[in-house]
């Protein structure tokens, strides 16, 4: 039996190699840039860190290569960003900003907004929003009319209440609605990337206060393209939870009037790094045209008998009246470092309109050790 496929840890990304490459681009901006400080210090203690703690560590390390003036050290931090190659490089050098920054605020938030172009400044913006969230946010709603589509974005992402690896902001999570204005503001935006961050923001506002997700999203003007587009993808978890307001908000009720011919998940026994096939085989029972939101639920298992859900998506589409549609979706089982997976039975069911209309089953074996 063949080794399952084994993928580099992200925390390599910021390895010995990445800083190199910001030591390098440090040499080039100023003379006075003390390479050696910044590789001793960097590698020191690095091995054992993960992504953000490295990202961290990094900064650090900036600020002992660089002056002591706040003003001097960020010309030269402008100057490295664009010699990087990885964006998470340019996390790093923007945690410099988060962490040795904080006592300037004009200065550092004029840094941000020029250093995210080059990677993100979304994690280093969020100790400005826990110290003064009131200032921090209305700087960030200026933003939302910048000419970059990254600093647009920057106002929405950094404010996130739930930013992934981000620090948590306790205004933030007291009130997860407090950038509804940055949100308003952005709501038609030209830029894809933008209206993505827009979405996903929502999104974790509706894990917290699902309600005012739906009553703010109706104010929205729905039938704008761009605007649709967030709103769909703002109500996903709402979506997959089969709630009722957020389906008909886009245009799916609760519940879809089809028949399941088939819904079969192969093999019926797989291998850790192997992959499943879910076929479903649906046939309309009205005349009428019909938005079906067809996802799958499925149960890992874990330890001692229990079970861990999470559902998938599927497809998203128009079922025209007594017409049938077939769909397939292929799932690699393989661990990833969120989540690690034991043997056993695995249910899946198949979720139509919020509502379980068929269940199956795979057995997941693990290789022998």
């Amino acid at each position: 039996m063949s080794e399952p496929k084994t993928y580099p840890l992200m925390k390599d990304i910021l390895g010995p190699e990445a800083v190199a490459i910001i030591a390098d681009a440090g040499e080039a901006a100023a003379s006075v840039f003390d390479r050696a400080a910044f590789v001793d210090t960097a590698l020191a203690g690095l091995e054992p860190l993960s992504i953000m703690e490295r990202v961290r560590h990094i900064a650090d390390a900036l600020h002992t290569a660089l002056p002591t003036d706040y003003a001097t050290a960020l010309g030269i931090v402008h100057a490295i960003a664009p010699r990087l190659t990885h964006s998470f490089q340019t996390i790093a050098v923007t945690e410099f900003v988060a962490r040795h920054g904080r006592q300037d605020f004009e200065r550092s938030m004029a840094a941000l907004a020029n250093l995210t172009r080059f990677g993100s400044a979304e994690f280093a913006i969020r100790p400005f929003l826990a110290a003064d969230p009131e200032r921090t946010l209305a700087r960030m709603l200026c933003w939302t009319t910048h000419d970059d589509a990254h600093v647009r974005r920057l106002a929405s992402e950094g404010s996130r209440p739930r930013l992934p690896w981000g620090s948590r902001v306790p205004a933030l999570k007291a009130d997860p609605t407090l950038a509804a204005p940055i949100l308003d503001a952005l709501r038609d935006d030209p830029s894809p990337y933008v209206r993505k961050s827009v979405a996903n923001h929502l999104n974790d506002i509706g894990k917290d206060r699902p309600d005012w997700l739906l009553d703010h999203l109706q104010q929205w003007d729905g039938g704008a393209p761009r605007t649709a587009w967030i709103i769909r993808h703002a109500l996903r978890t709402l979506i997959k939870k089969g709630d009722p307001r957020a389906l008909a908000m886009i245009g799916a009720g609760h519940g879809a009037n089809v028949r399941v011919e088939r819904f079969a998940v192969t093999p019926p026994v797989v291998s850790l790094g192997g992959a499943i096939t879910i076929t479903v085989d649906l046939a309309s029972l009205t005349e009428a045209s019909q938005c079906l939101v067809v996802d799958y639920r499925l149960h890992y298992a874990r330890a001692e008998g229990k079970t861990a859900a999470k559902v998938f998506k599927l497809k998203t589409f128009d079922l025209a009246g007594s017409a049938t549609a077939t769909l397939h979706i292929g799932q690699t089982i393989r661990d990833f470092s969120t989540r690690r997976h034991h043997p056993g039975r695995h249910e899946v069911e198949l979720l139509v309109n919020g509502r379980v209309m068929a269940t199956a089953a795979f057995d997941l074996i693990l290789p022998e050790a």
